[in-house]
């Protein structure tokens, strides 16, 4: 089951993890049987091994065993250092040593082998998943689908109205959700996207209505007018103004809205403060598997963005 995977971070405070973790009995029965077991990075030692809580013990995960490609020199070193003060996920290779004092052999390696032998088996084109975001790129934002497995979500695919970065949309250490676009099980990847679960026009636009007034963003500036972002999903455009930047936070007045050329006109009433936060995601969809998604509304003339998962 997928749902075994799940992002680091998202099992650490577990029952199950909390148990498997809190006596070395129940540390030896997990190695038995193979558990994946969440603990925080304490820290790296010069050979880049990393010392990780287990409980209230701790374990050592030897250099090569603290992620895929490690020991095969295709995973860069900094994917070790930048795991410290972090959850990281493992299996128990051995314990050994007195009870008061367990030593013990663990291994992220593994724990990743297995997690991404399931997904490559179980993933399917359309199948919405969790993951978290670890850090983000100007072309796209990379997230964890499990055990710090990551995957790419490009910029294009992360919403319809479009950013110059996806911190524009995200935050380190957000957790989100996604949907599988693509599995290449022979490089032991997964491609998603996350746009077509933020809503449609028609699903976005039924929170507005002309002769109301809310916040927008400047997404776009031309010299017939200015795009202005309602929602990640939804934008209008309102007459052009010389002060605006993009970026900018406005209020904007709703003219009118047209449906069938998915249209909504706007006028700029004032520029405001910046956010100083990443505004939260609404999602229409959480779960689920998709077969295929419309952006536009029907009887739209325009075609508008279309996703066939299936």
């Amino acid at each position: 089951m997928i749902s075994h995977f799940l992002p680091e971070g998202r099992r650490l405070t577990a029952p199950d993890n909390l148990a498997a973790c809190a006596t070395v009995s129940a540390l030896r029965s997990a190695r038995d049987r193979g558990m994946i077991l969440e603990g925080r990075a304490l820290s790296c030692s010069t050979d880049h091994d990393l010392t990780v809580a287990v409980g209230p013990f701790t374990g050592r995960i030897p250099r090569e065993d603290t992620a895929l490609g490690v020991a095969e020199g295709t995973t860069k070193e900094i994917a070790i250092l930048s795991r410290v003060g972090k959850p990281v996920c493992f299996t128990i290779v051995s314990v050994s040593g007195p009870d008061s004092q367990p030593v013990l052999v663990l291994s992220r390696r593994r724990a990743q082998e297995i997690a991404q032998q399931a997904l490559m088996s179980e993933l399917k084109p359309g199948m919405v998943i969790p993951a978290t975001v670890t850090h983000m790129e100007p072309f796209g934002a990379f997230v964890d689908i499990g055990c710090g497995l990551v995957s790419m979500i490009g910029i294009e695919h992360i919403s319809i109205s479009r950013i110059p970065h996806p911190s524009c949309r995200f935050s380190v250490g957000q957790e989100i959700h996604a949907a599988v676009l693509e599995t290449l099980p022979e490089q032991g990847r997964v491609k998603l996207t996350h746009r077509e679960l933020l809503g449609t026009w028609a699903e976005n636009a039924r929170d507005f209505a002309p002769g109301m007034t809310v916040e927008g963003t400047v997404r776009g500036l031309k010299d017939y007018g200015a795009f202005i972002e309602l929602t990640p999903n939804l934008s209008g455009l309102a007459e052009p103004r010389t002060d605006l930047r993009e970026g900018d936070r406005v209020s904007v007045f709703l003219k009118a809205m047209l449906p069938e050329r998915m249209k909504i006109k706007l006028l700029v009433i004032e520029r405001l403060p910046p956010a100083t936060e990443t505004a939260a995601l609404h999602y229409f969809i959480r779960e689920g598997r998709l077969a295929h998604w419309r952006y536009a509304p029907d009887g739209c003339r325009k075609a508008g963005v279309e996703t066939t998962f299936l």
